[in-house]
């Protein structure tokens, strides 16, 4: 098995994951900006990863764009986020980022990641500062842990990236 780690990592925990991927499968590893889909067209595997944005993952279109050639690889997708997984929310992200047809050949992973604010770059703390405003607006009462977590987090980093949440990910892709 010939194989290949693209990630795409605007505050580094997709690219923790990538490393620690390409690392256990002895994979090849690029950042999705430096490889191409002729390059791509040398693996049997591509494991995609990329930060989760809303609920779109970060340069995802490099594989989907390309799936009618890619499709007889096996392909894996990883999106890092902050927030607990929730079997709602990642069929969310699914459903939102892969055609049907996709989803029935790509097998997606959800690793936790963190955020750290001073990551980020001017316009991503622009969009941050506003999704701050608008929970700081709301009743201290009414916030979800999720929000609180998150407001916490502009002030101190959070990370969740944990080795060990890569092992099904790896299990997957070493099984025939």
């Amino acid at each position: 098995m010939k194989a290949v780690v693209v990630y795409k990592s605007k505050s580094g925990f997709a690219k923790k994951y990538a490393q620690w991927i390409a690392e256990e499968l002895q994979a090849d590893i690029y950042e999705a900006s430096k490889i191409d889909i002729n390059m791509l067209m040398l693996y049997d595997t591509i494991i995609y990863g990329g930060g989760l944005y809303a609920i779109g993952i970060n340069g995802l279109k490099t594989i989907t764009k390309n799936f009618d050639k890619l499709k007889d690889k096996k392909i894996v997708v990883f999106a890092t986020g902050a927030t607990p997984p929730r079997d709602e929310d990642i069929d969310k992200v699914k459903t939102s980022n892969f055609t049907e047809e996709q989803q029935q050949k790509i097998r997606f992973f959800y690793l936790r990641g963190g955020f750290d604010y001073t990551r980020l770059k001017l316009i991503d703390k622009v969009l941050m500062n506003l999704l701050k405003l608008k929970m700081n607006s709301k009743d201290k009462n009414k916030l979800i842990p999720d929000e609180k977590g998150m407001l916490a987090a502009y002030d101190k980093p959070i990370d969740f990236t944990r080795k060990k949440n890569i092992e099904e990910l790896i299990m997957y892709v070493k099984a025939k």
